[in-house]
C-alpha cells in the first residue's frame, strides 16, 4: 500500500506533494479492516473531496454476540480514530466494474448490494449503482508473502494461501531455513510475530545445538481462541 507511507511523510513535513495526492479526488476504499481505516484518514486528510469505505461483509452489531464469549475477540461494529474523522462506511456491497471515461482515466466504480447465500455473496437485482471514483485503494487483506527474488532463490515451498510451508519446528522445506511471522501465519497480529520468533529461535538452537534452553512459547499450528 505504497499511498500510506506518502501520507506519513507529508504529516512529518518529509515531502510538501506526495506522488500520490488524492486531493481534491473522489476515492473509493476496497476492505473495512484497519488498512482501510488507515487509507481513509489519510485520504480525508489530504482533501479529497470524497471518500467511500466498501465492504462486502455485513454490518456487525454493537453488541458482543452470544456465539463469541469473553475472552474470544469479538466481531463488533467499532469507530476507530479514522472513522471519527469520517465515517462513510458502506456494507454488504460488492464492485462489479471499474468504470473508465474512456481516455484512460478511472470515473466512477459500479456495485452492487449483497447477501450471503449457500456459502457464497450473491448480488441483489436491482441493487445496482454507480458511485464517482478517481482513486481506488485496494485493502481487502493479506495475500501471502512478497514474492520477491529471495522467495525463488530459496526454492521454499508455499502452501495454498501463499505463505511458506514449514514443520512442527518452523522450518521451512529446504533444511536449515526457518519461517516466523507473517510469513509462515499469514496475517496477524505483532504479538503472534513476537512468540514465533522466539519459537523459531529455539528451534534454530536446537537445530544447531541439538537441544536449547530458549523458551518456546507457540508451536507453528497455534492458533487464537475460538468457539
Amino acid at each position: 500500500m505504497e499511498f500510506l507511507p506518502w501520507g506519513n511523510k507529508q504529516a512529518l513535513g518529509e515531502v510538501e506533494v506526495p506522488p500520490i495526492n488524492v486531493a481534491g479526488k473522489h476515492v473509493v476504499i476496497l476492505g473495512g479492516g484497519d488498512t482501510g481505516a488507515d487509507c481513509l484518514g489519510t485520504s480525508v486528510r489530504q482533501g479529497a473531496a470524497s471518500v467511500t469505505q466498501l465492504e462486502i461483509m455485513p454490518r456487525p452489531t454493537e453488541e458482543r454476540p452470544s456465539s463469541q464469549p469473553w475472552p474470544t475477540y469479538p466481531m463488533i461494529y467499532r469507530v476507530s480514530s479514522a472513522h471519527e474523522e469520517l465515517d462513510n462506511r458502506v456494507f454488504s456491497v460488492s464492485t462489479q466494474e471499474f468504470v473508465g471515461d474512456g481516455n484512460g482515466n478511472l470515473k466512477a466504480l459500479k456495485i452492487v448490494e449483497t447477501k450471503f447465500e449457500n456459502g457464497k455473496f450473491e448480488p441483489v437485482p436491482g441493487t445496482e449503482k454507480e458511485i464517482p471514483a478517481d482513486f481506488v485503494f485496494l485493502a481487502m487483506g493479506f495475500t501471502g508473502p512478497e514474492k520477491s527474488a529471495l522467495i525463488d532463490q530459496l526454492e521454499v515451498a508455499l502452501d495454498d494461501r501463499g505463505n511458506i510451508k514449514r514443520d512442527e519446528n518452523f522450518q521451512s522445506t529446504q533444511e536449515g531455513i526457518f519461517v516466523a511471522g507473517d510469513a509462515g501465519r499469514g496475517q496477524s497480529l505483532i504479538v503472534w510475530a513476537i512468540a514465533e520468533g522466539r519459537s523459531a529461535a529455539a528451534a534454530v538452537d536446537t537445530y544447531l545445538a541439538g537441544e536449547t534452553q530458549l523458551p518456546a512459547p507457540i508451536e507453528p499450528t497455534t492458533r487464537s481462541l475460538t468457539v
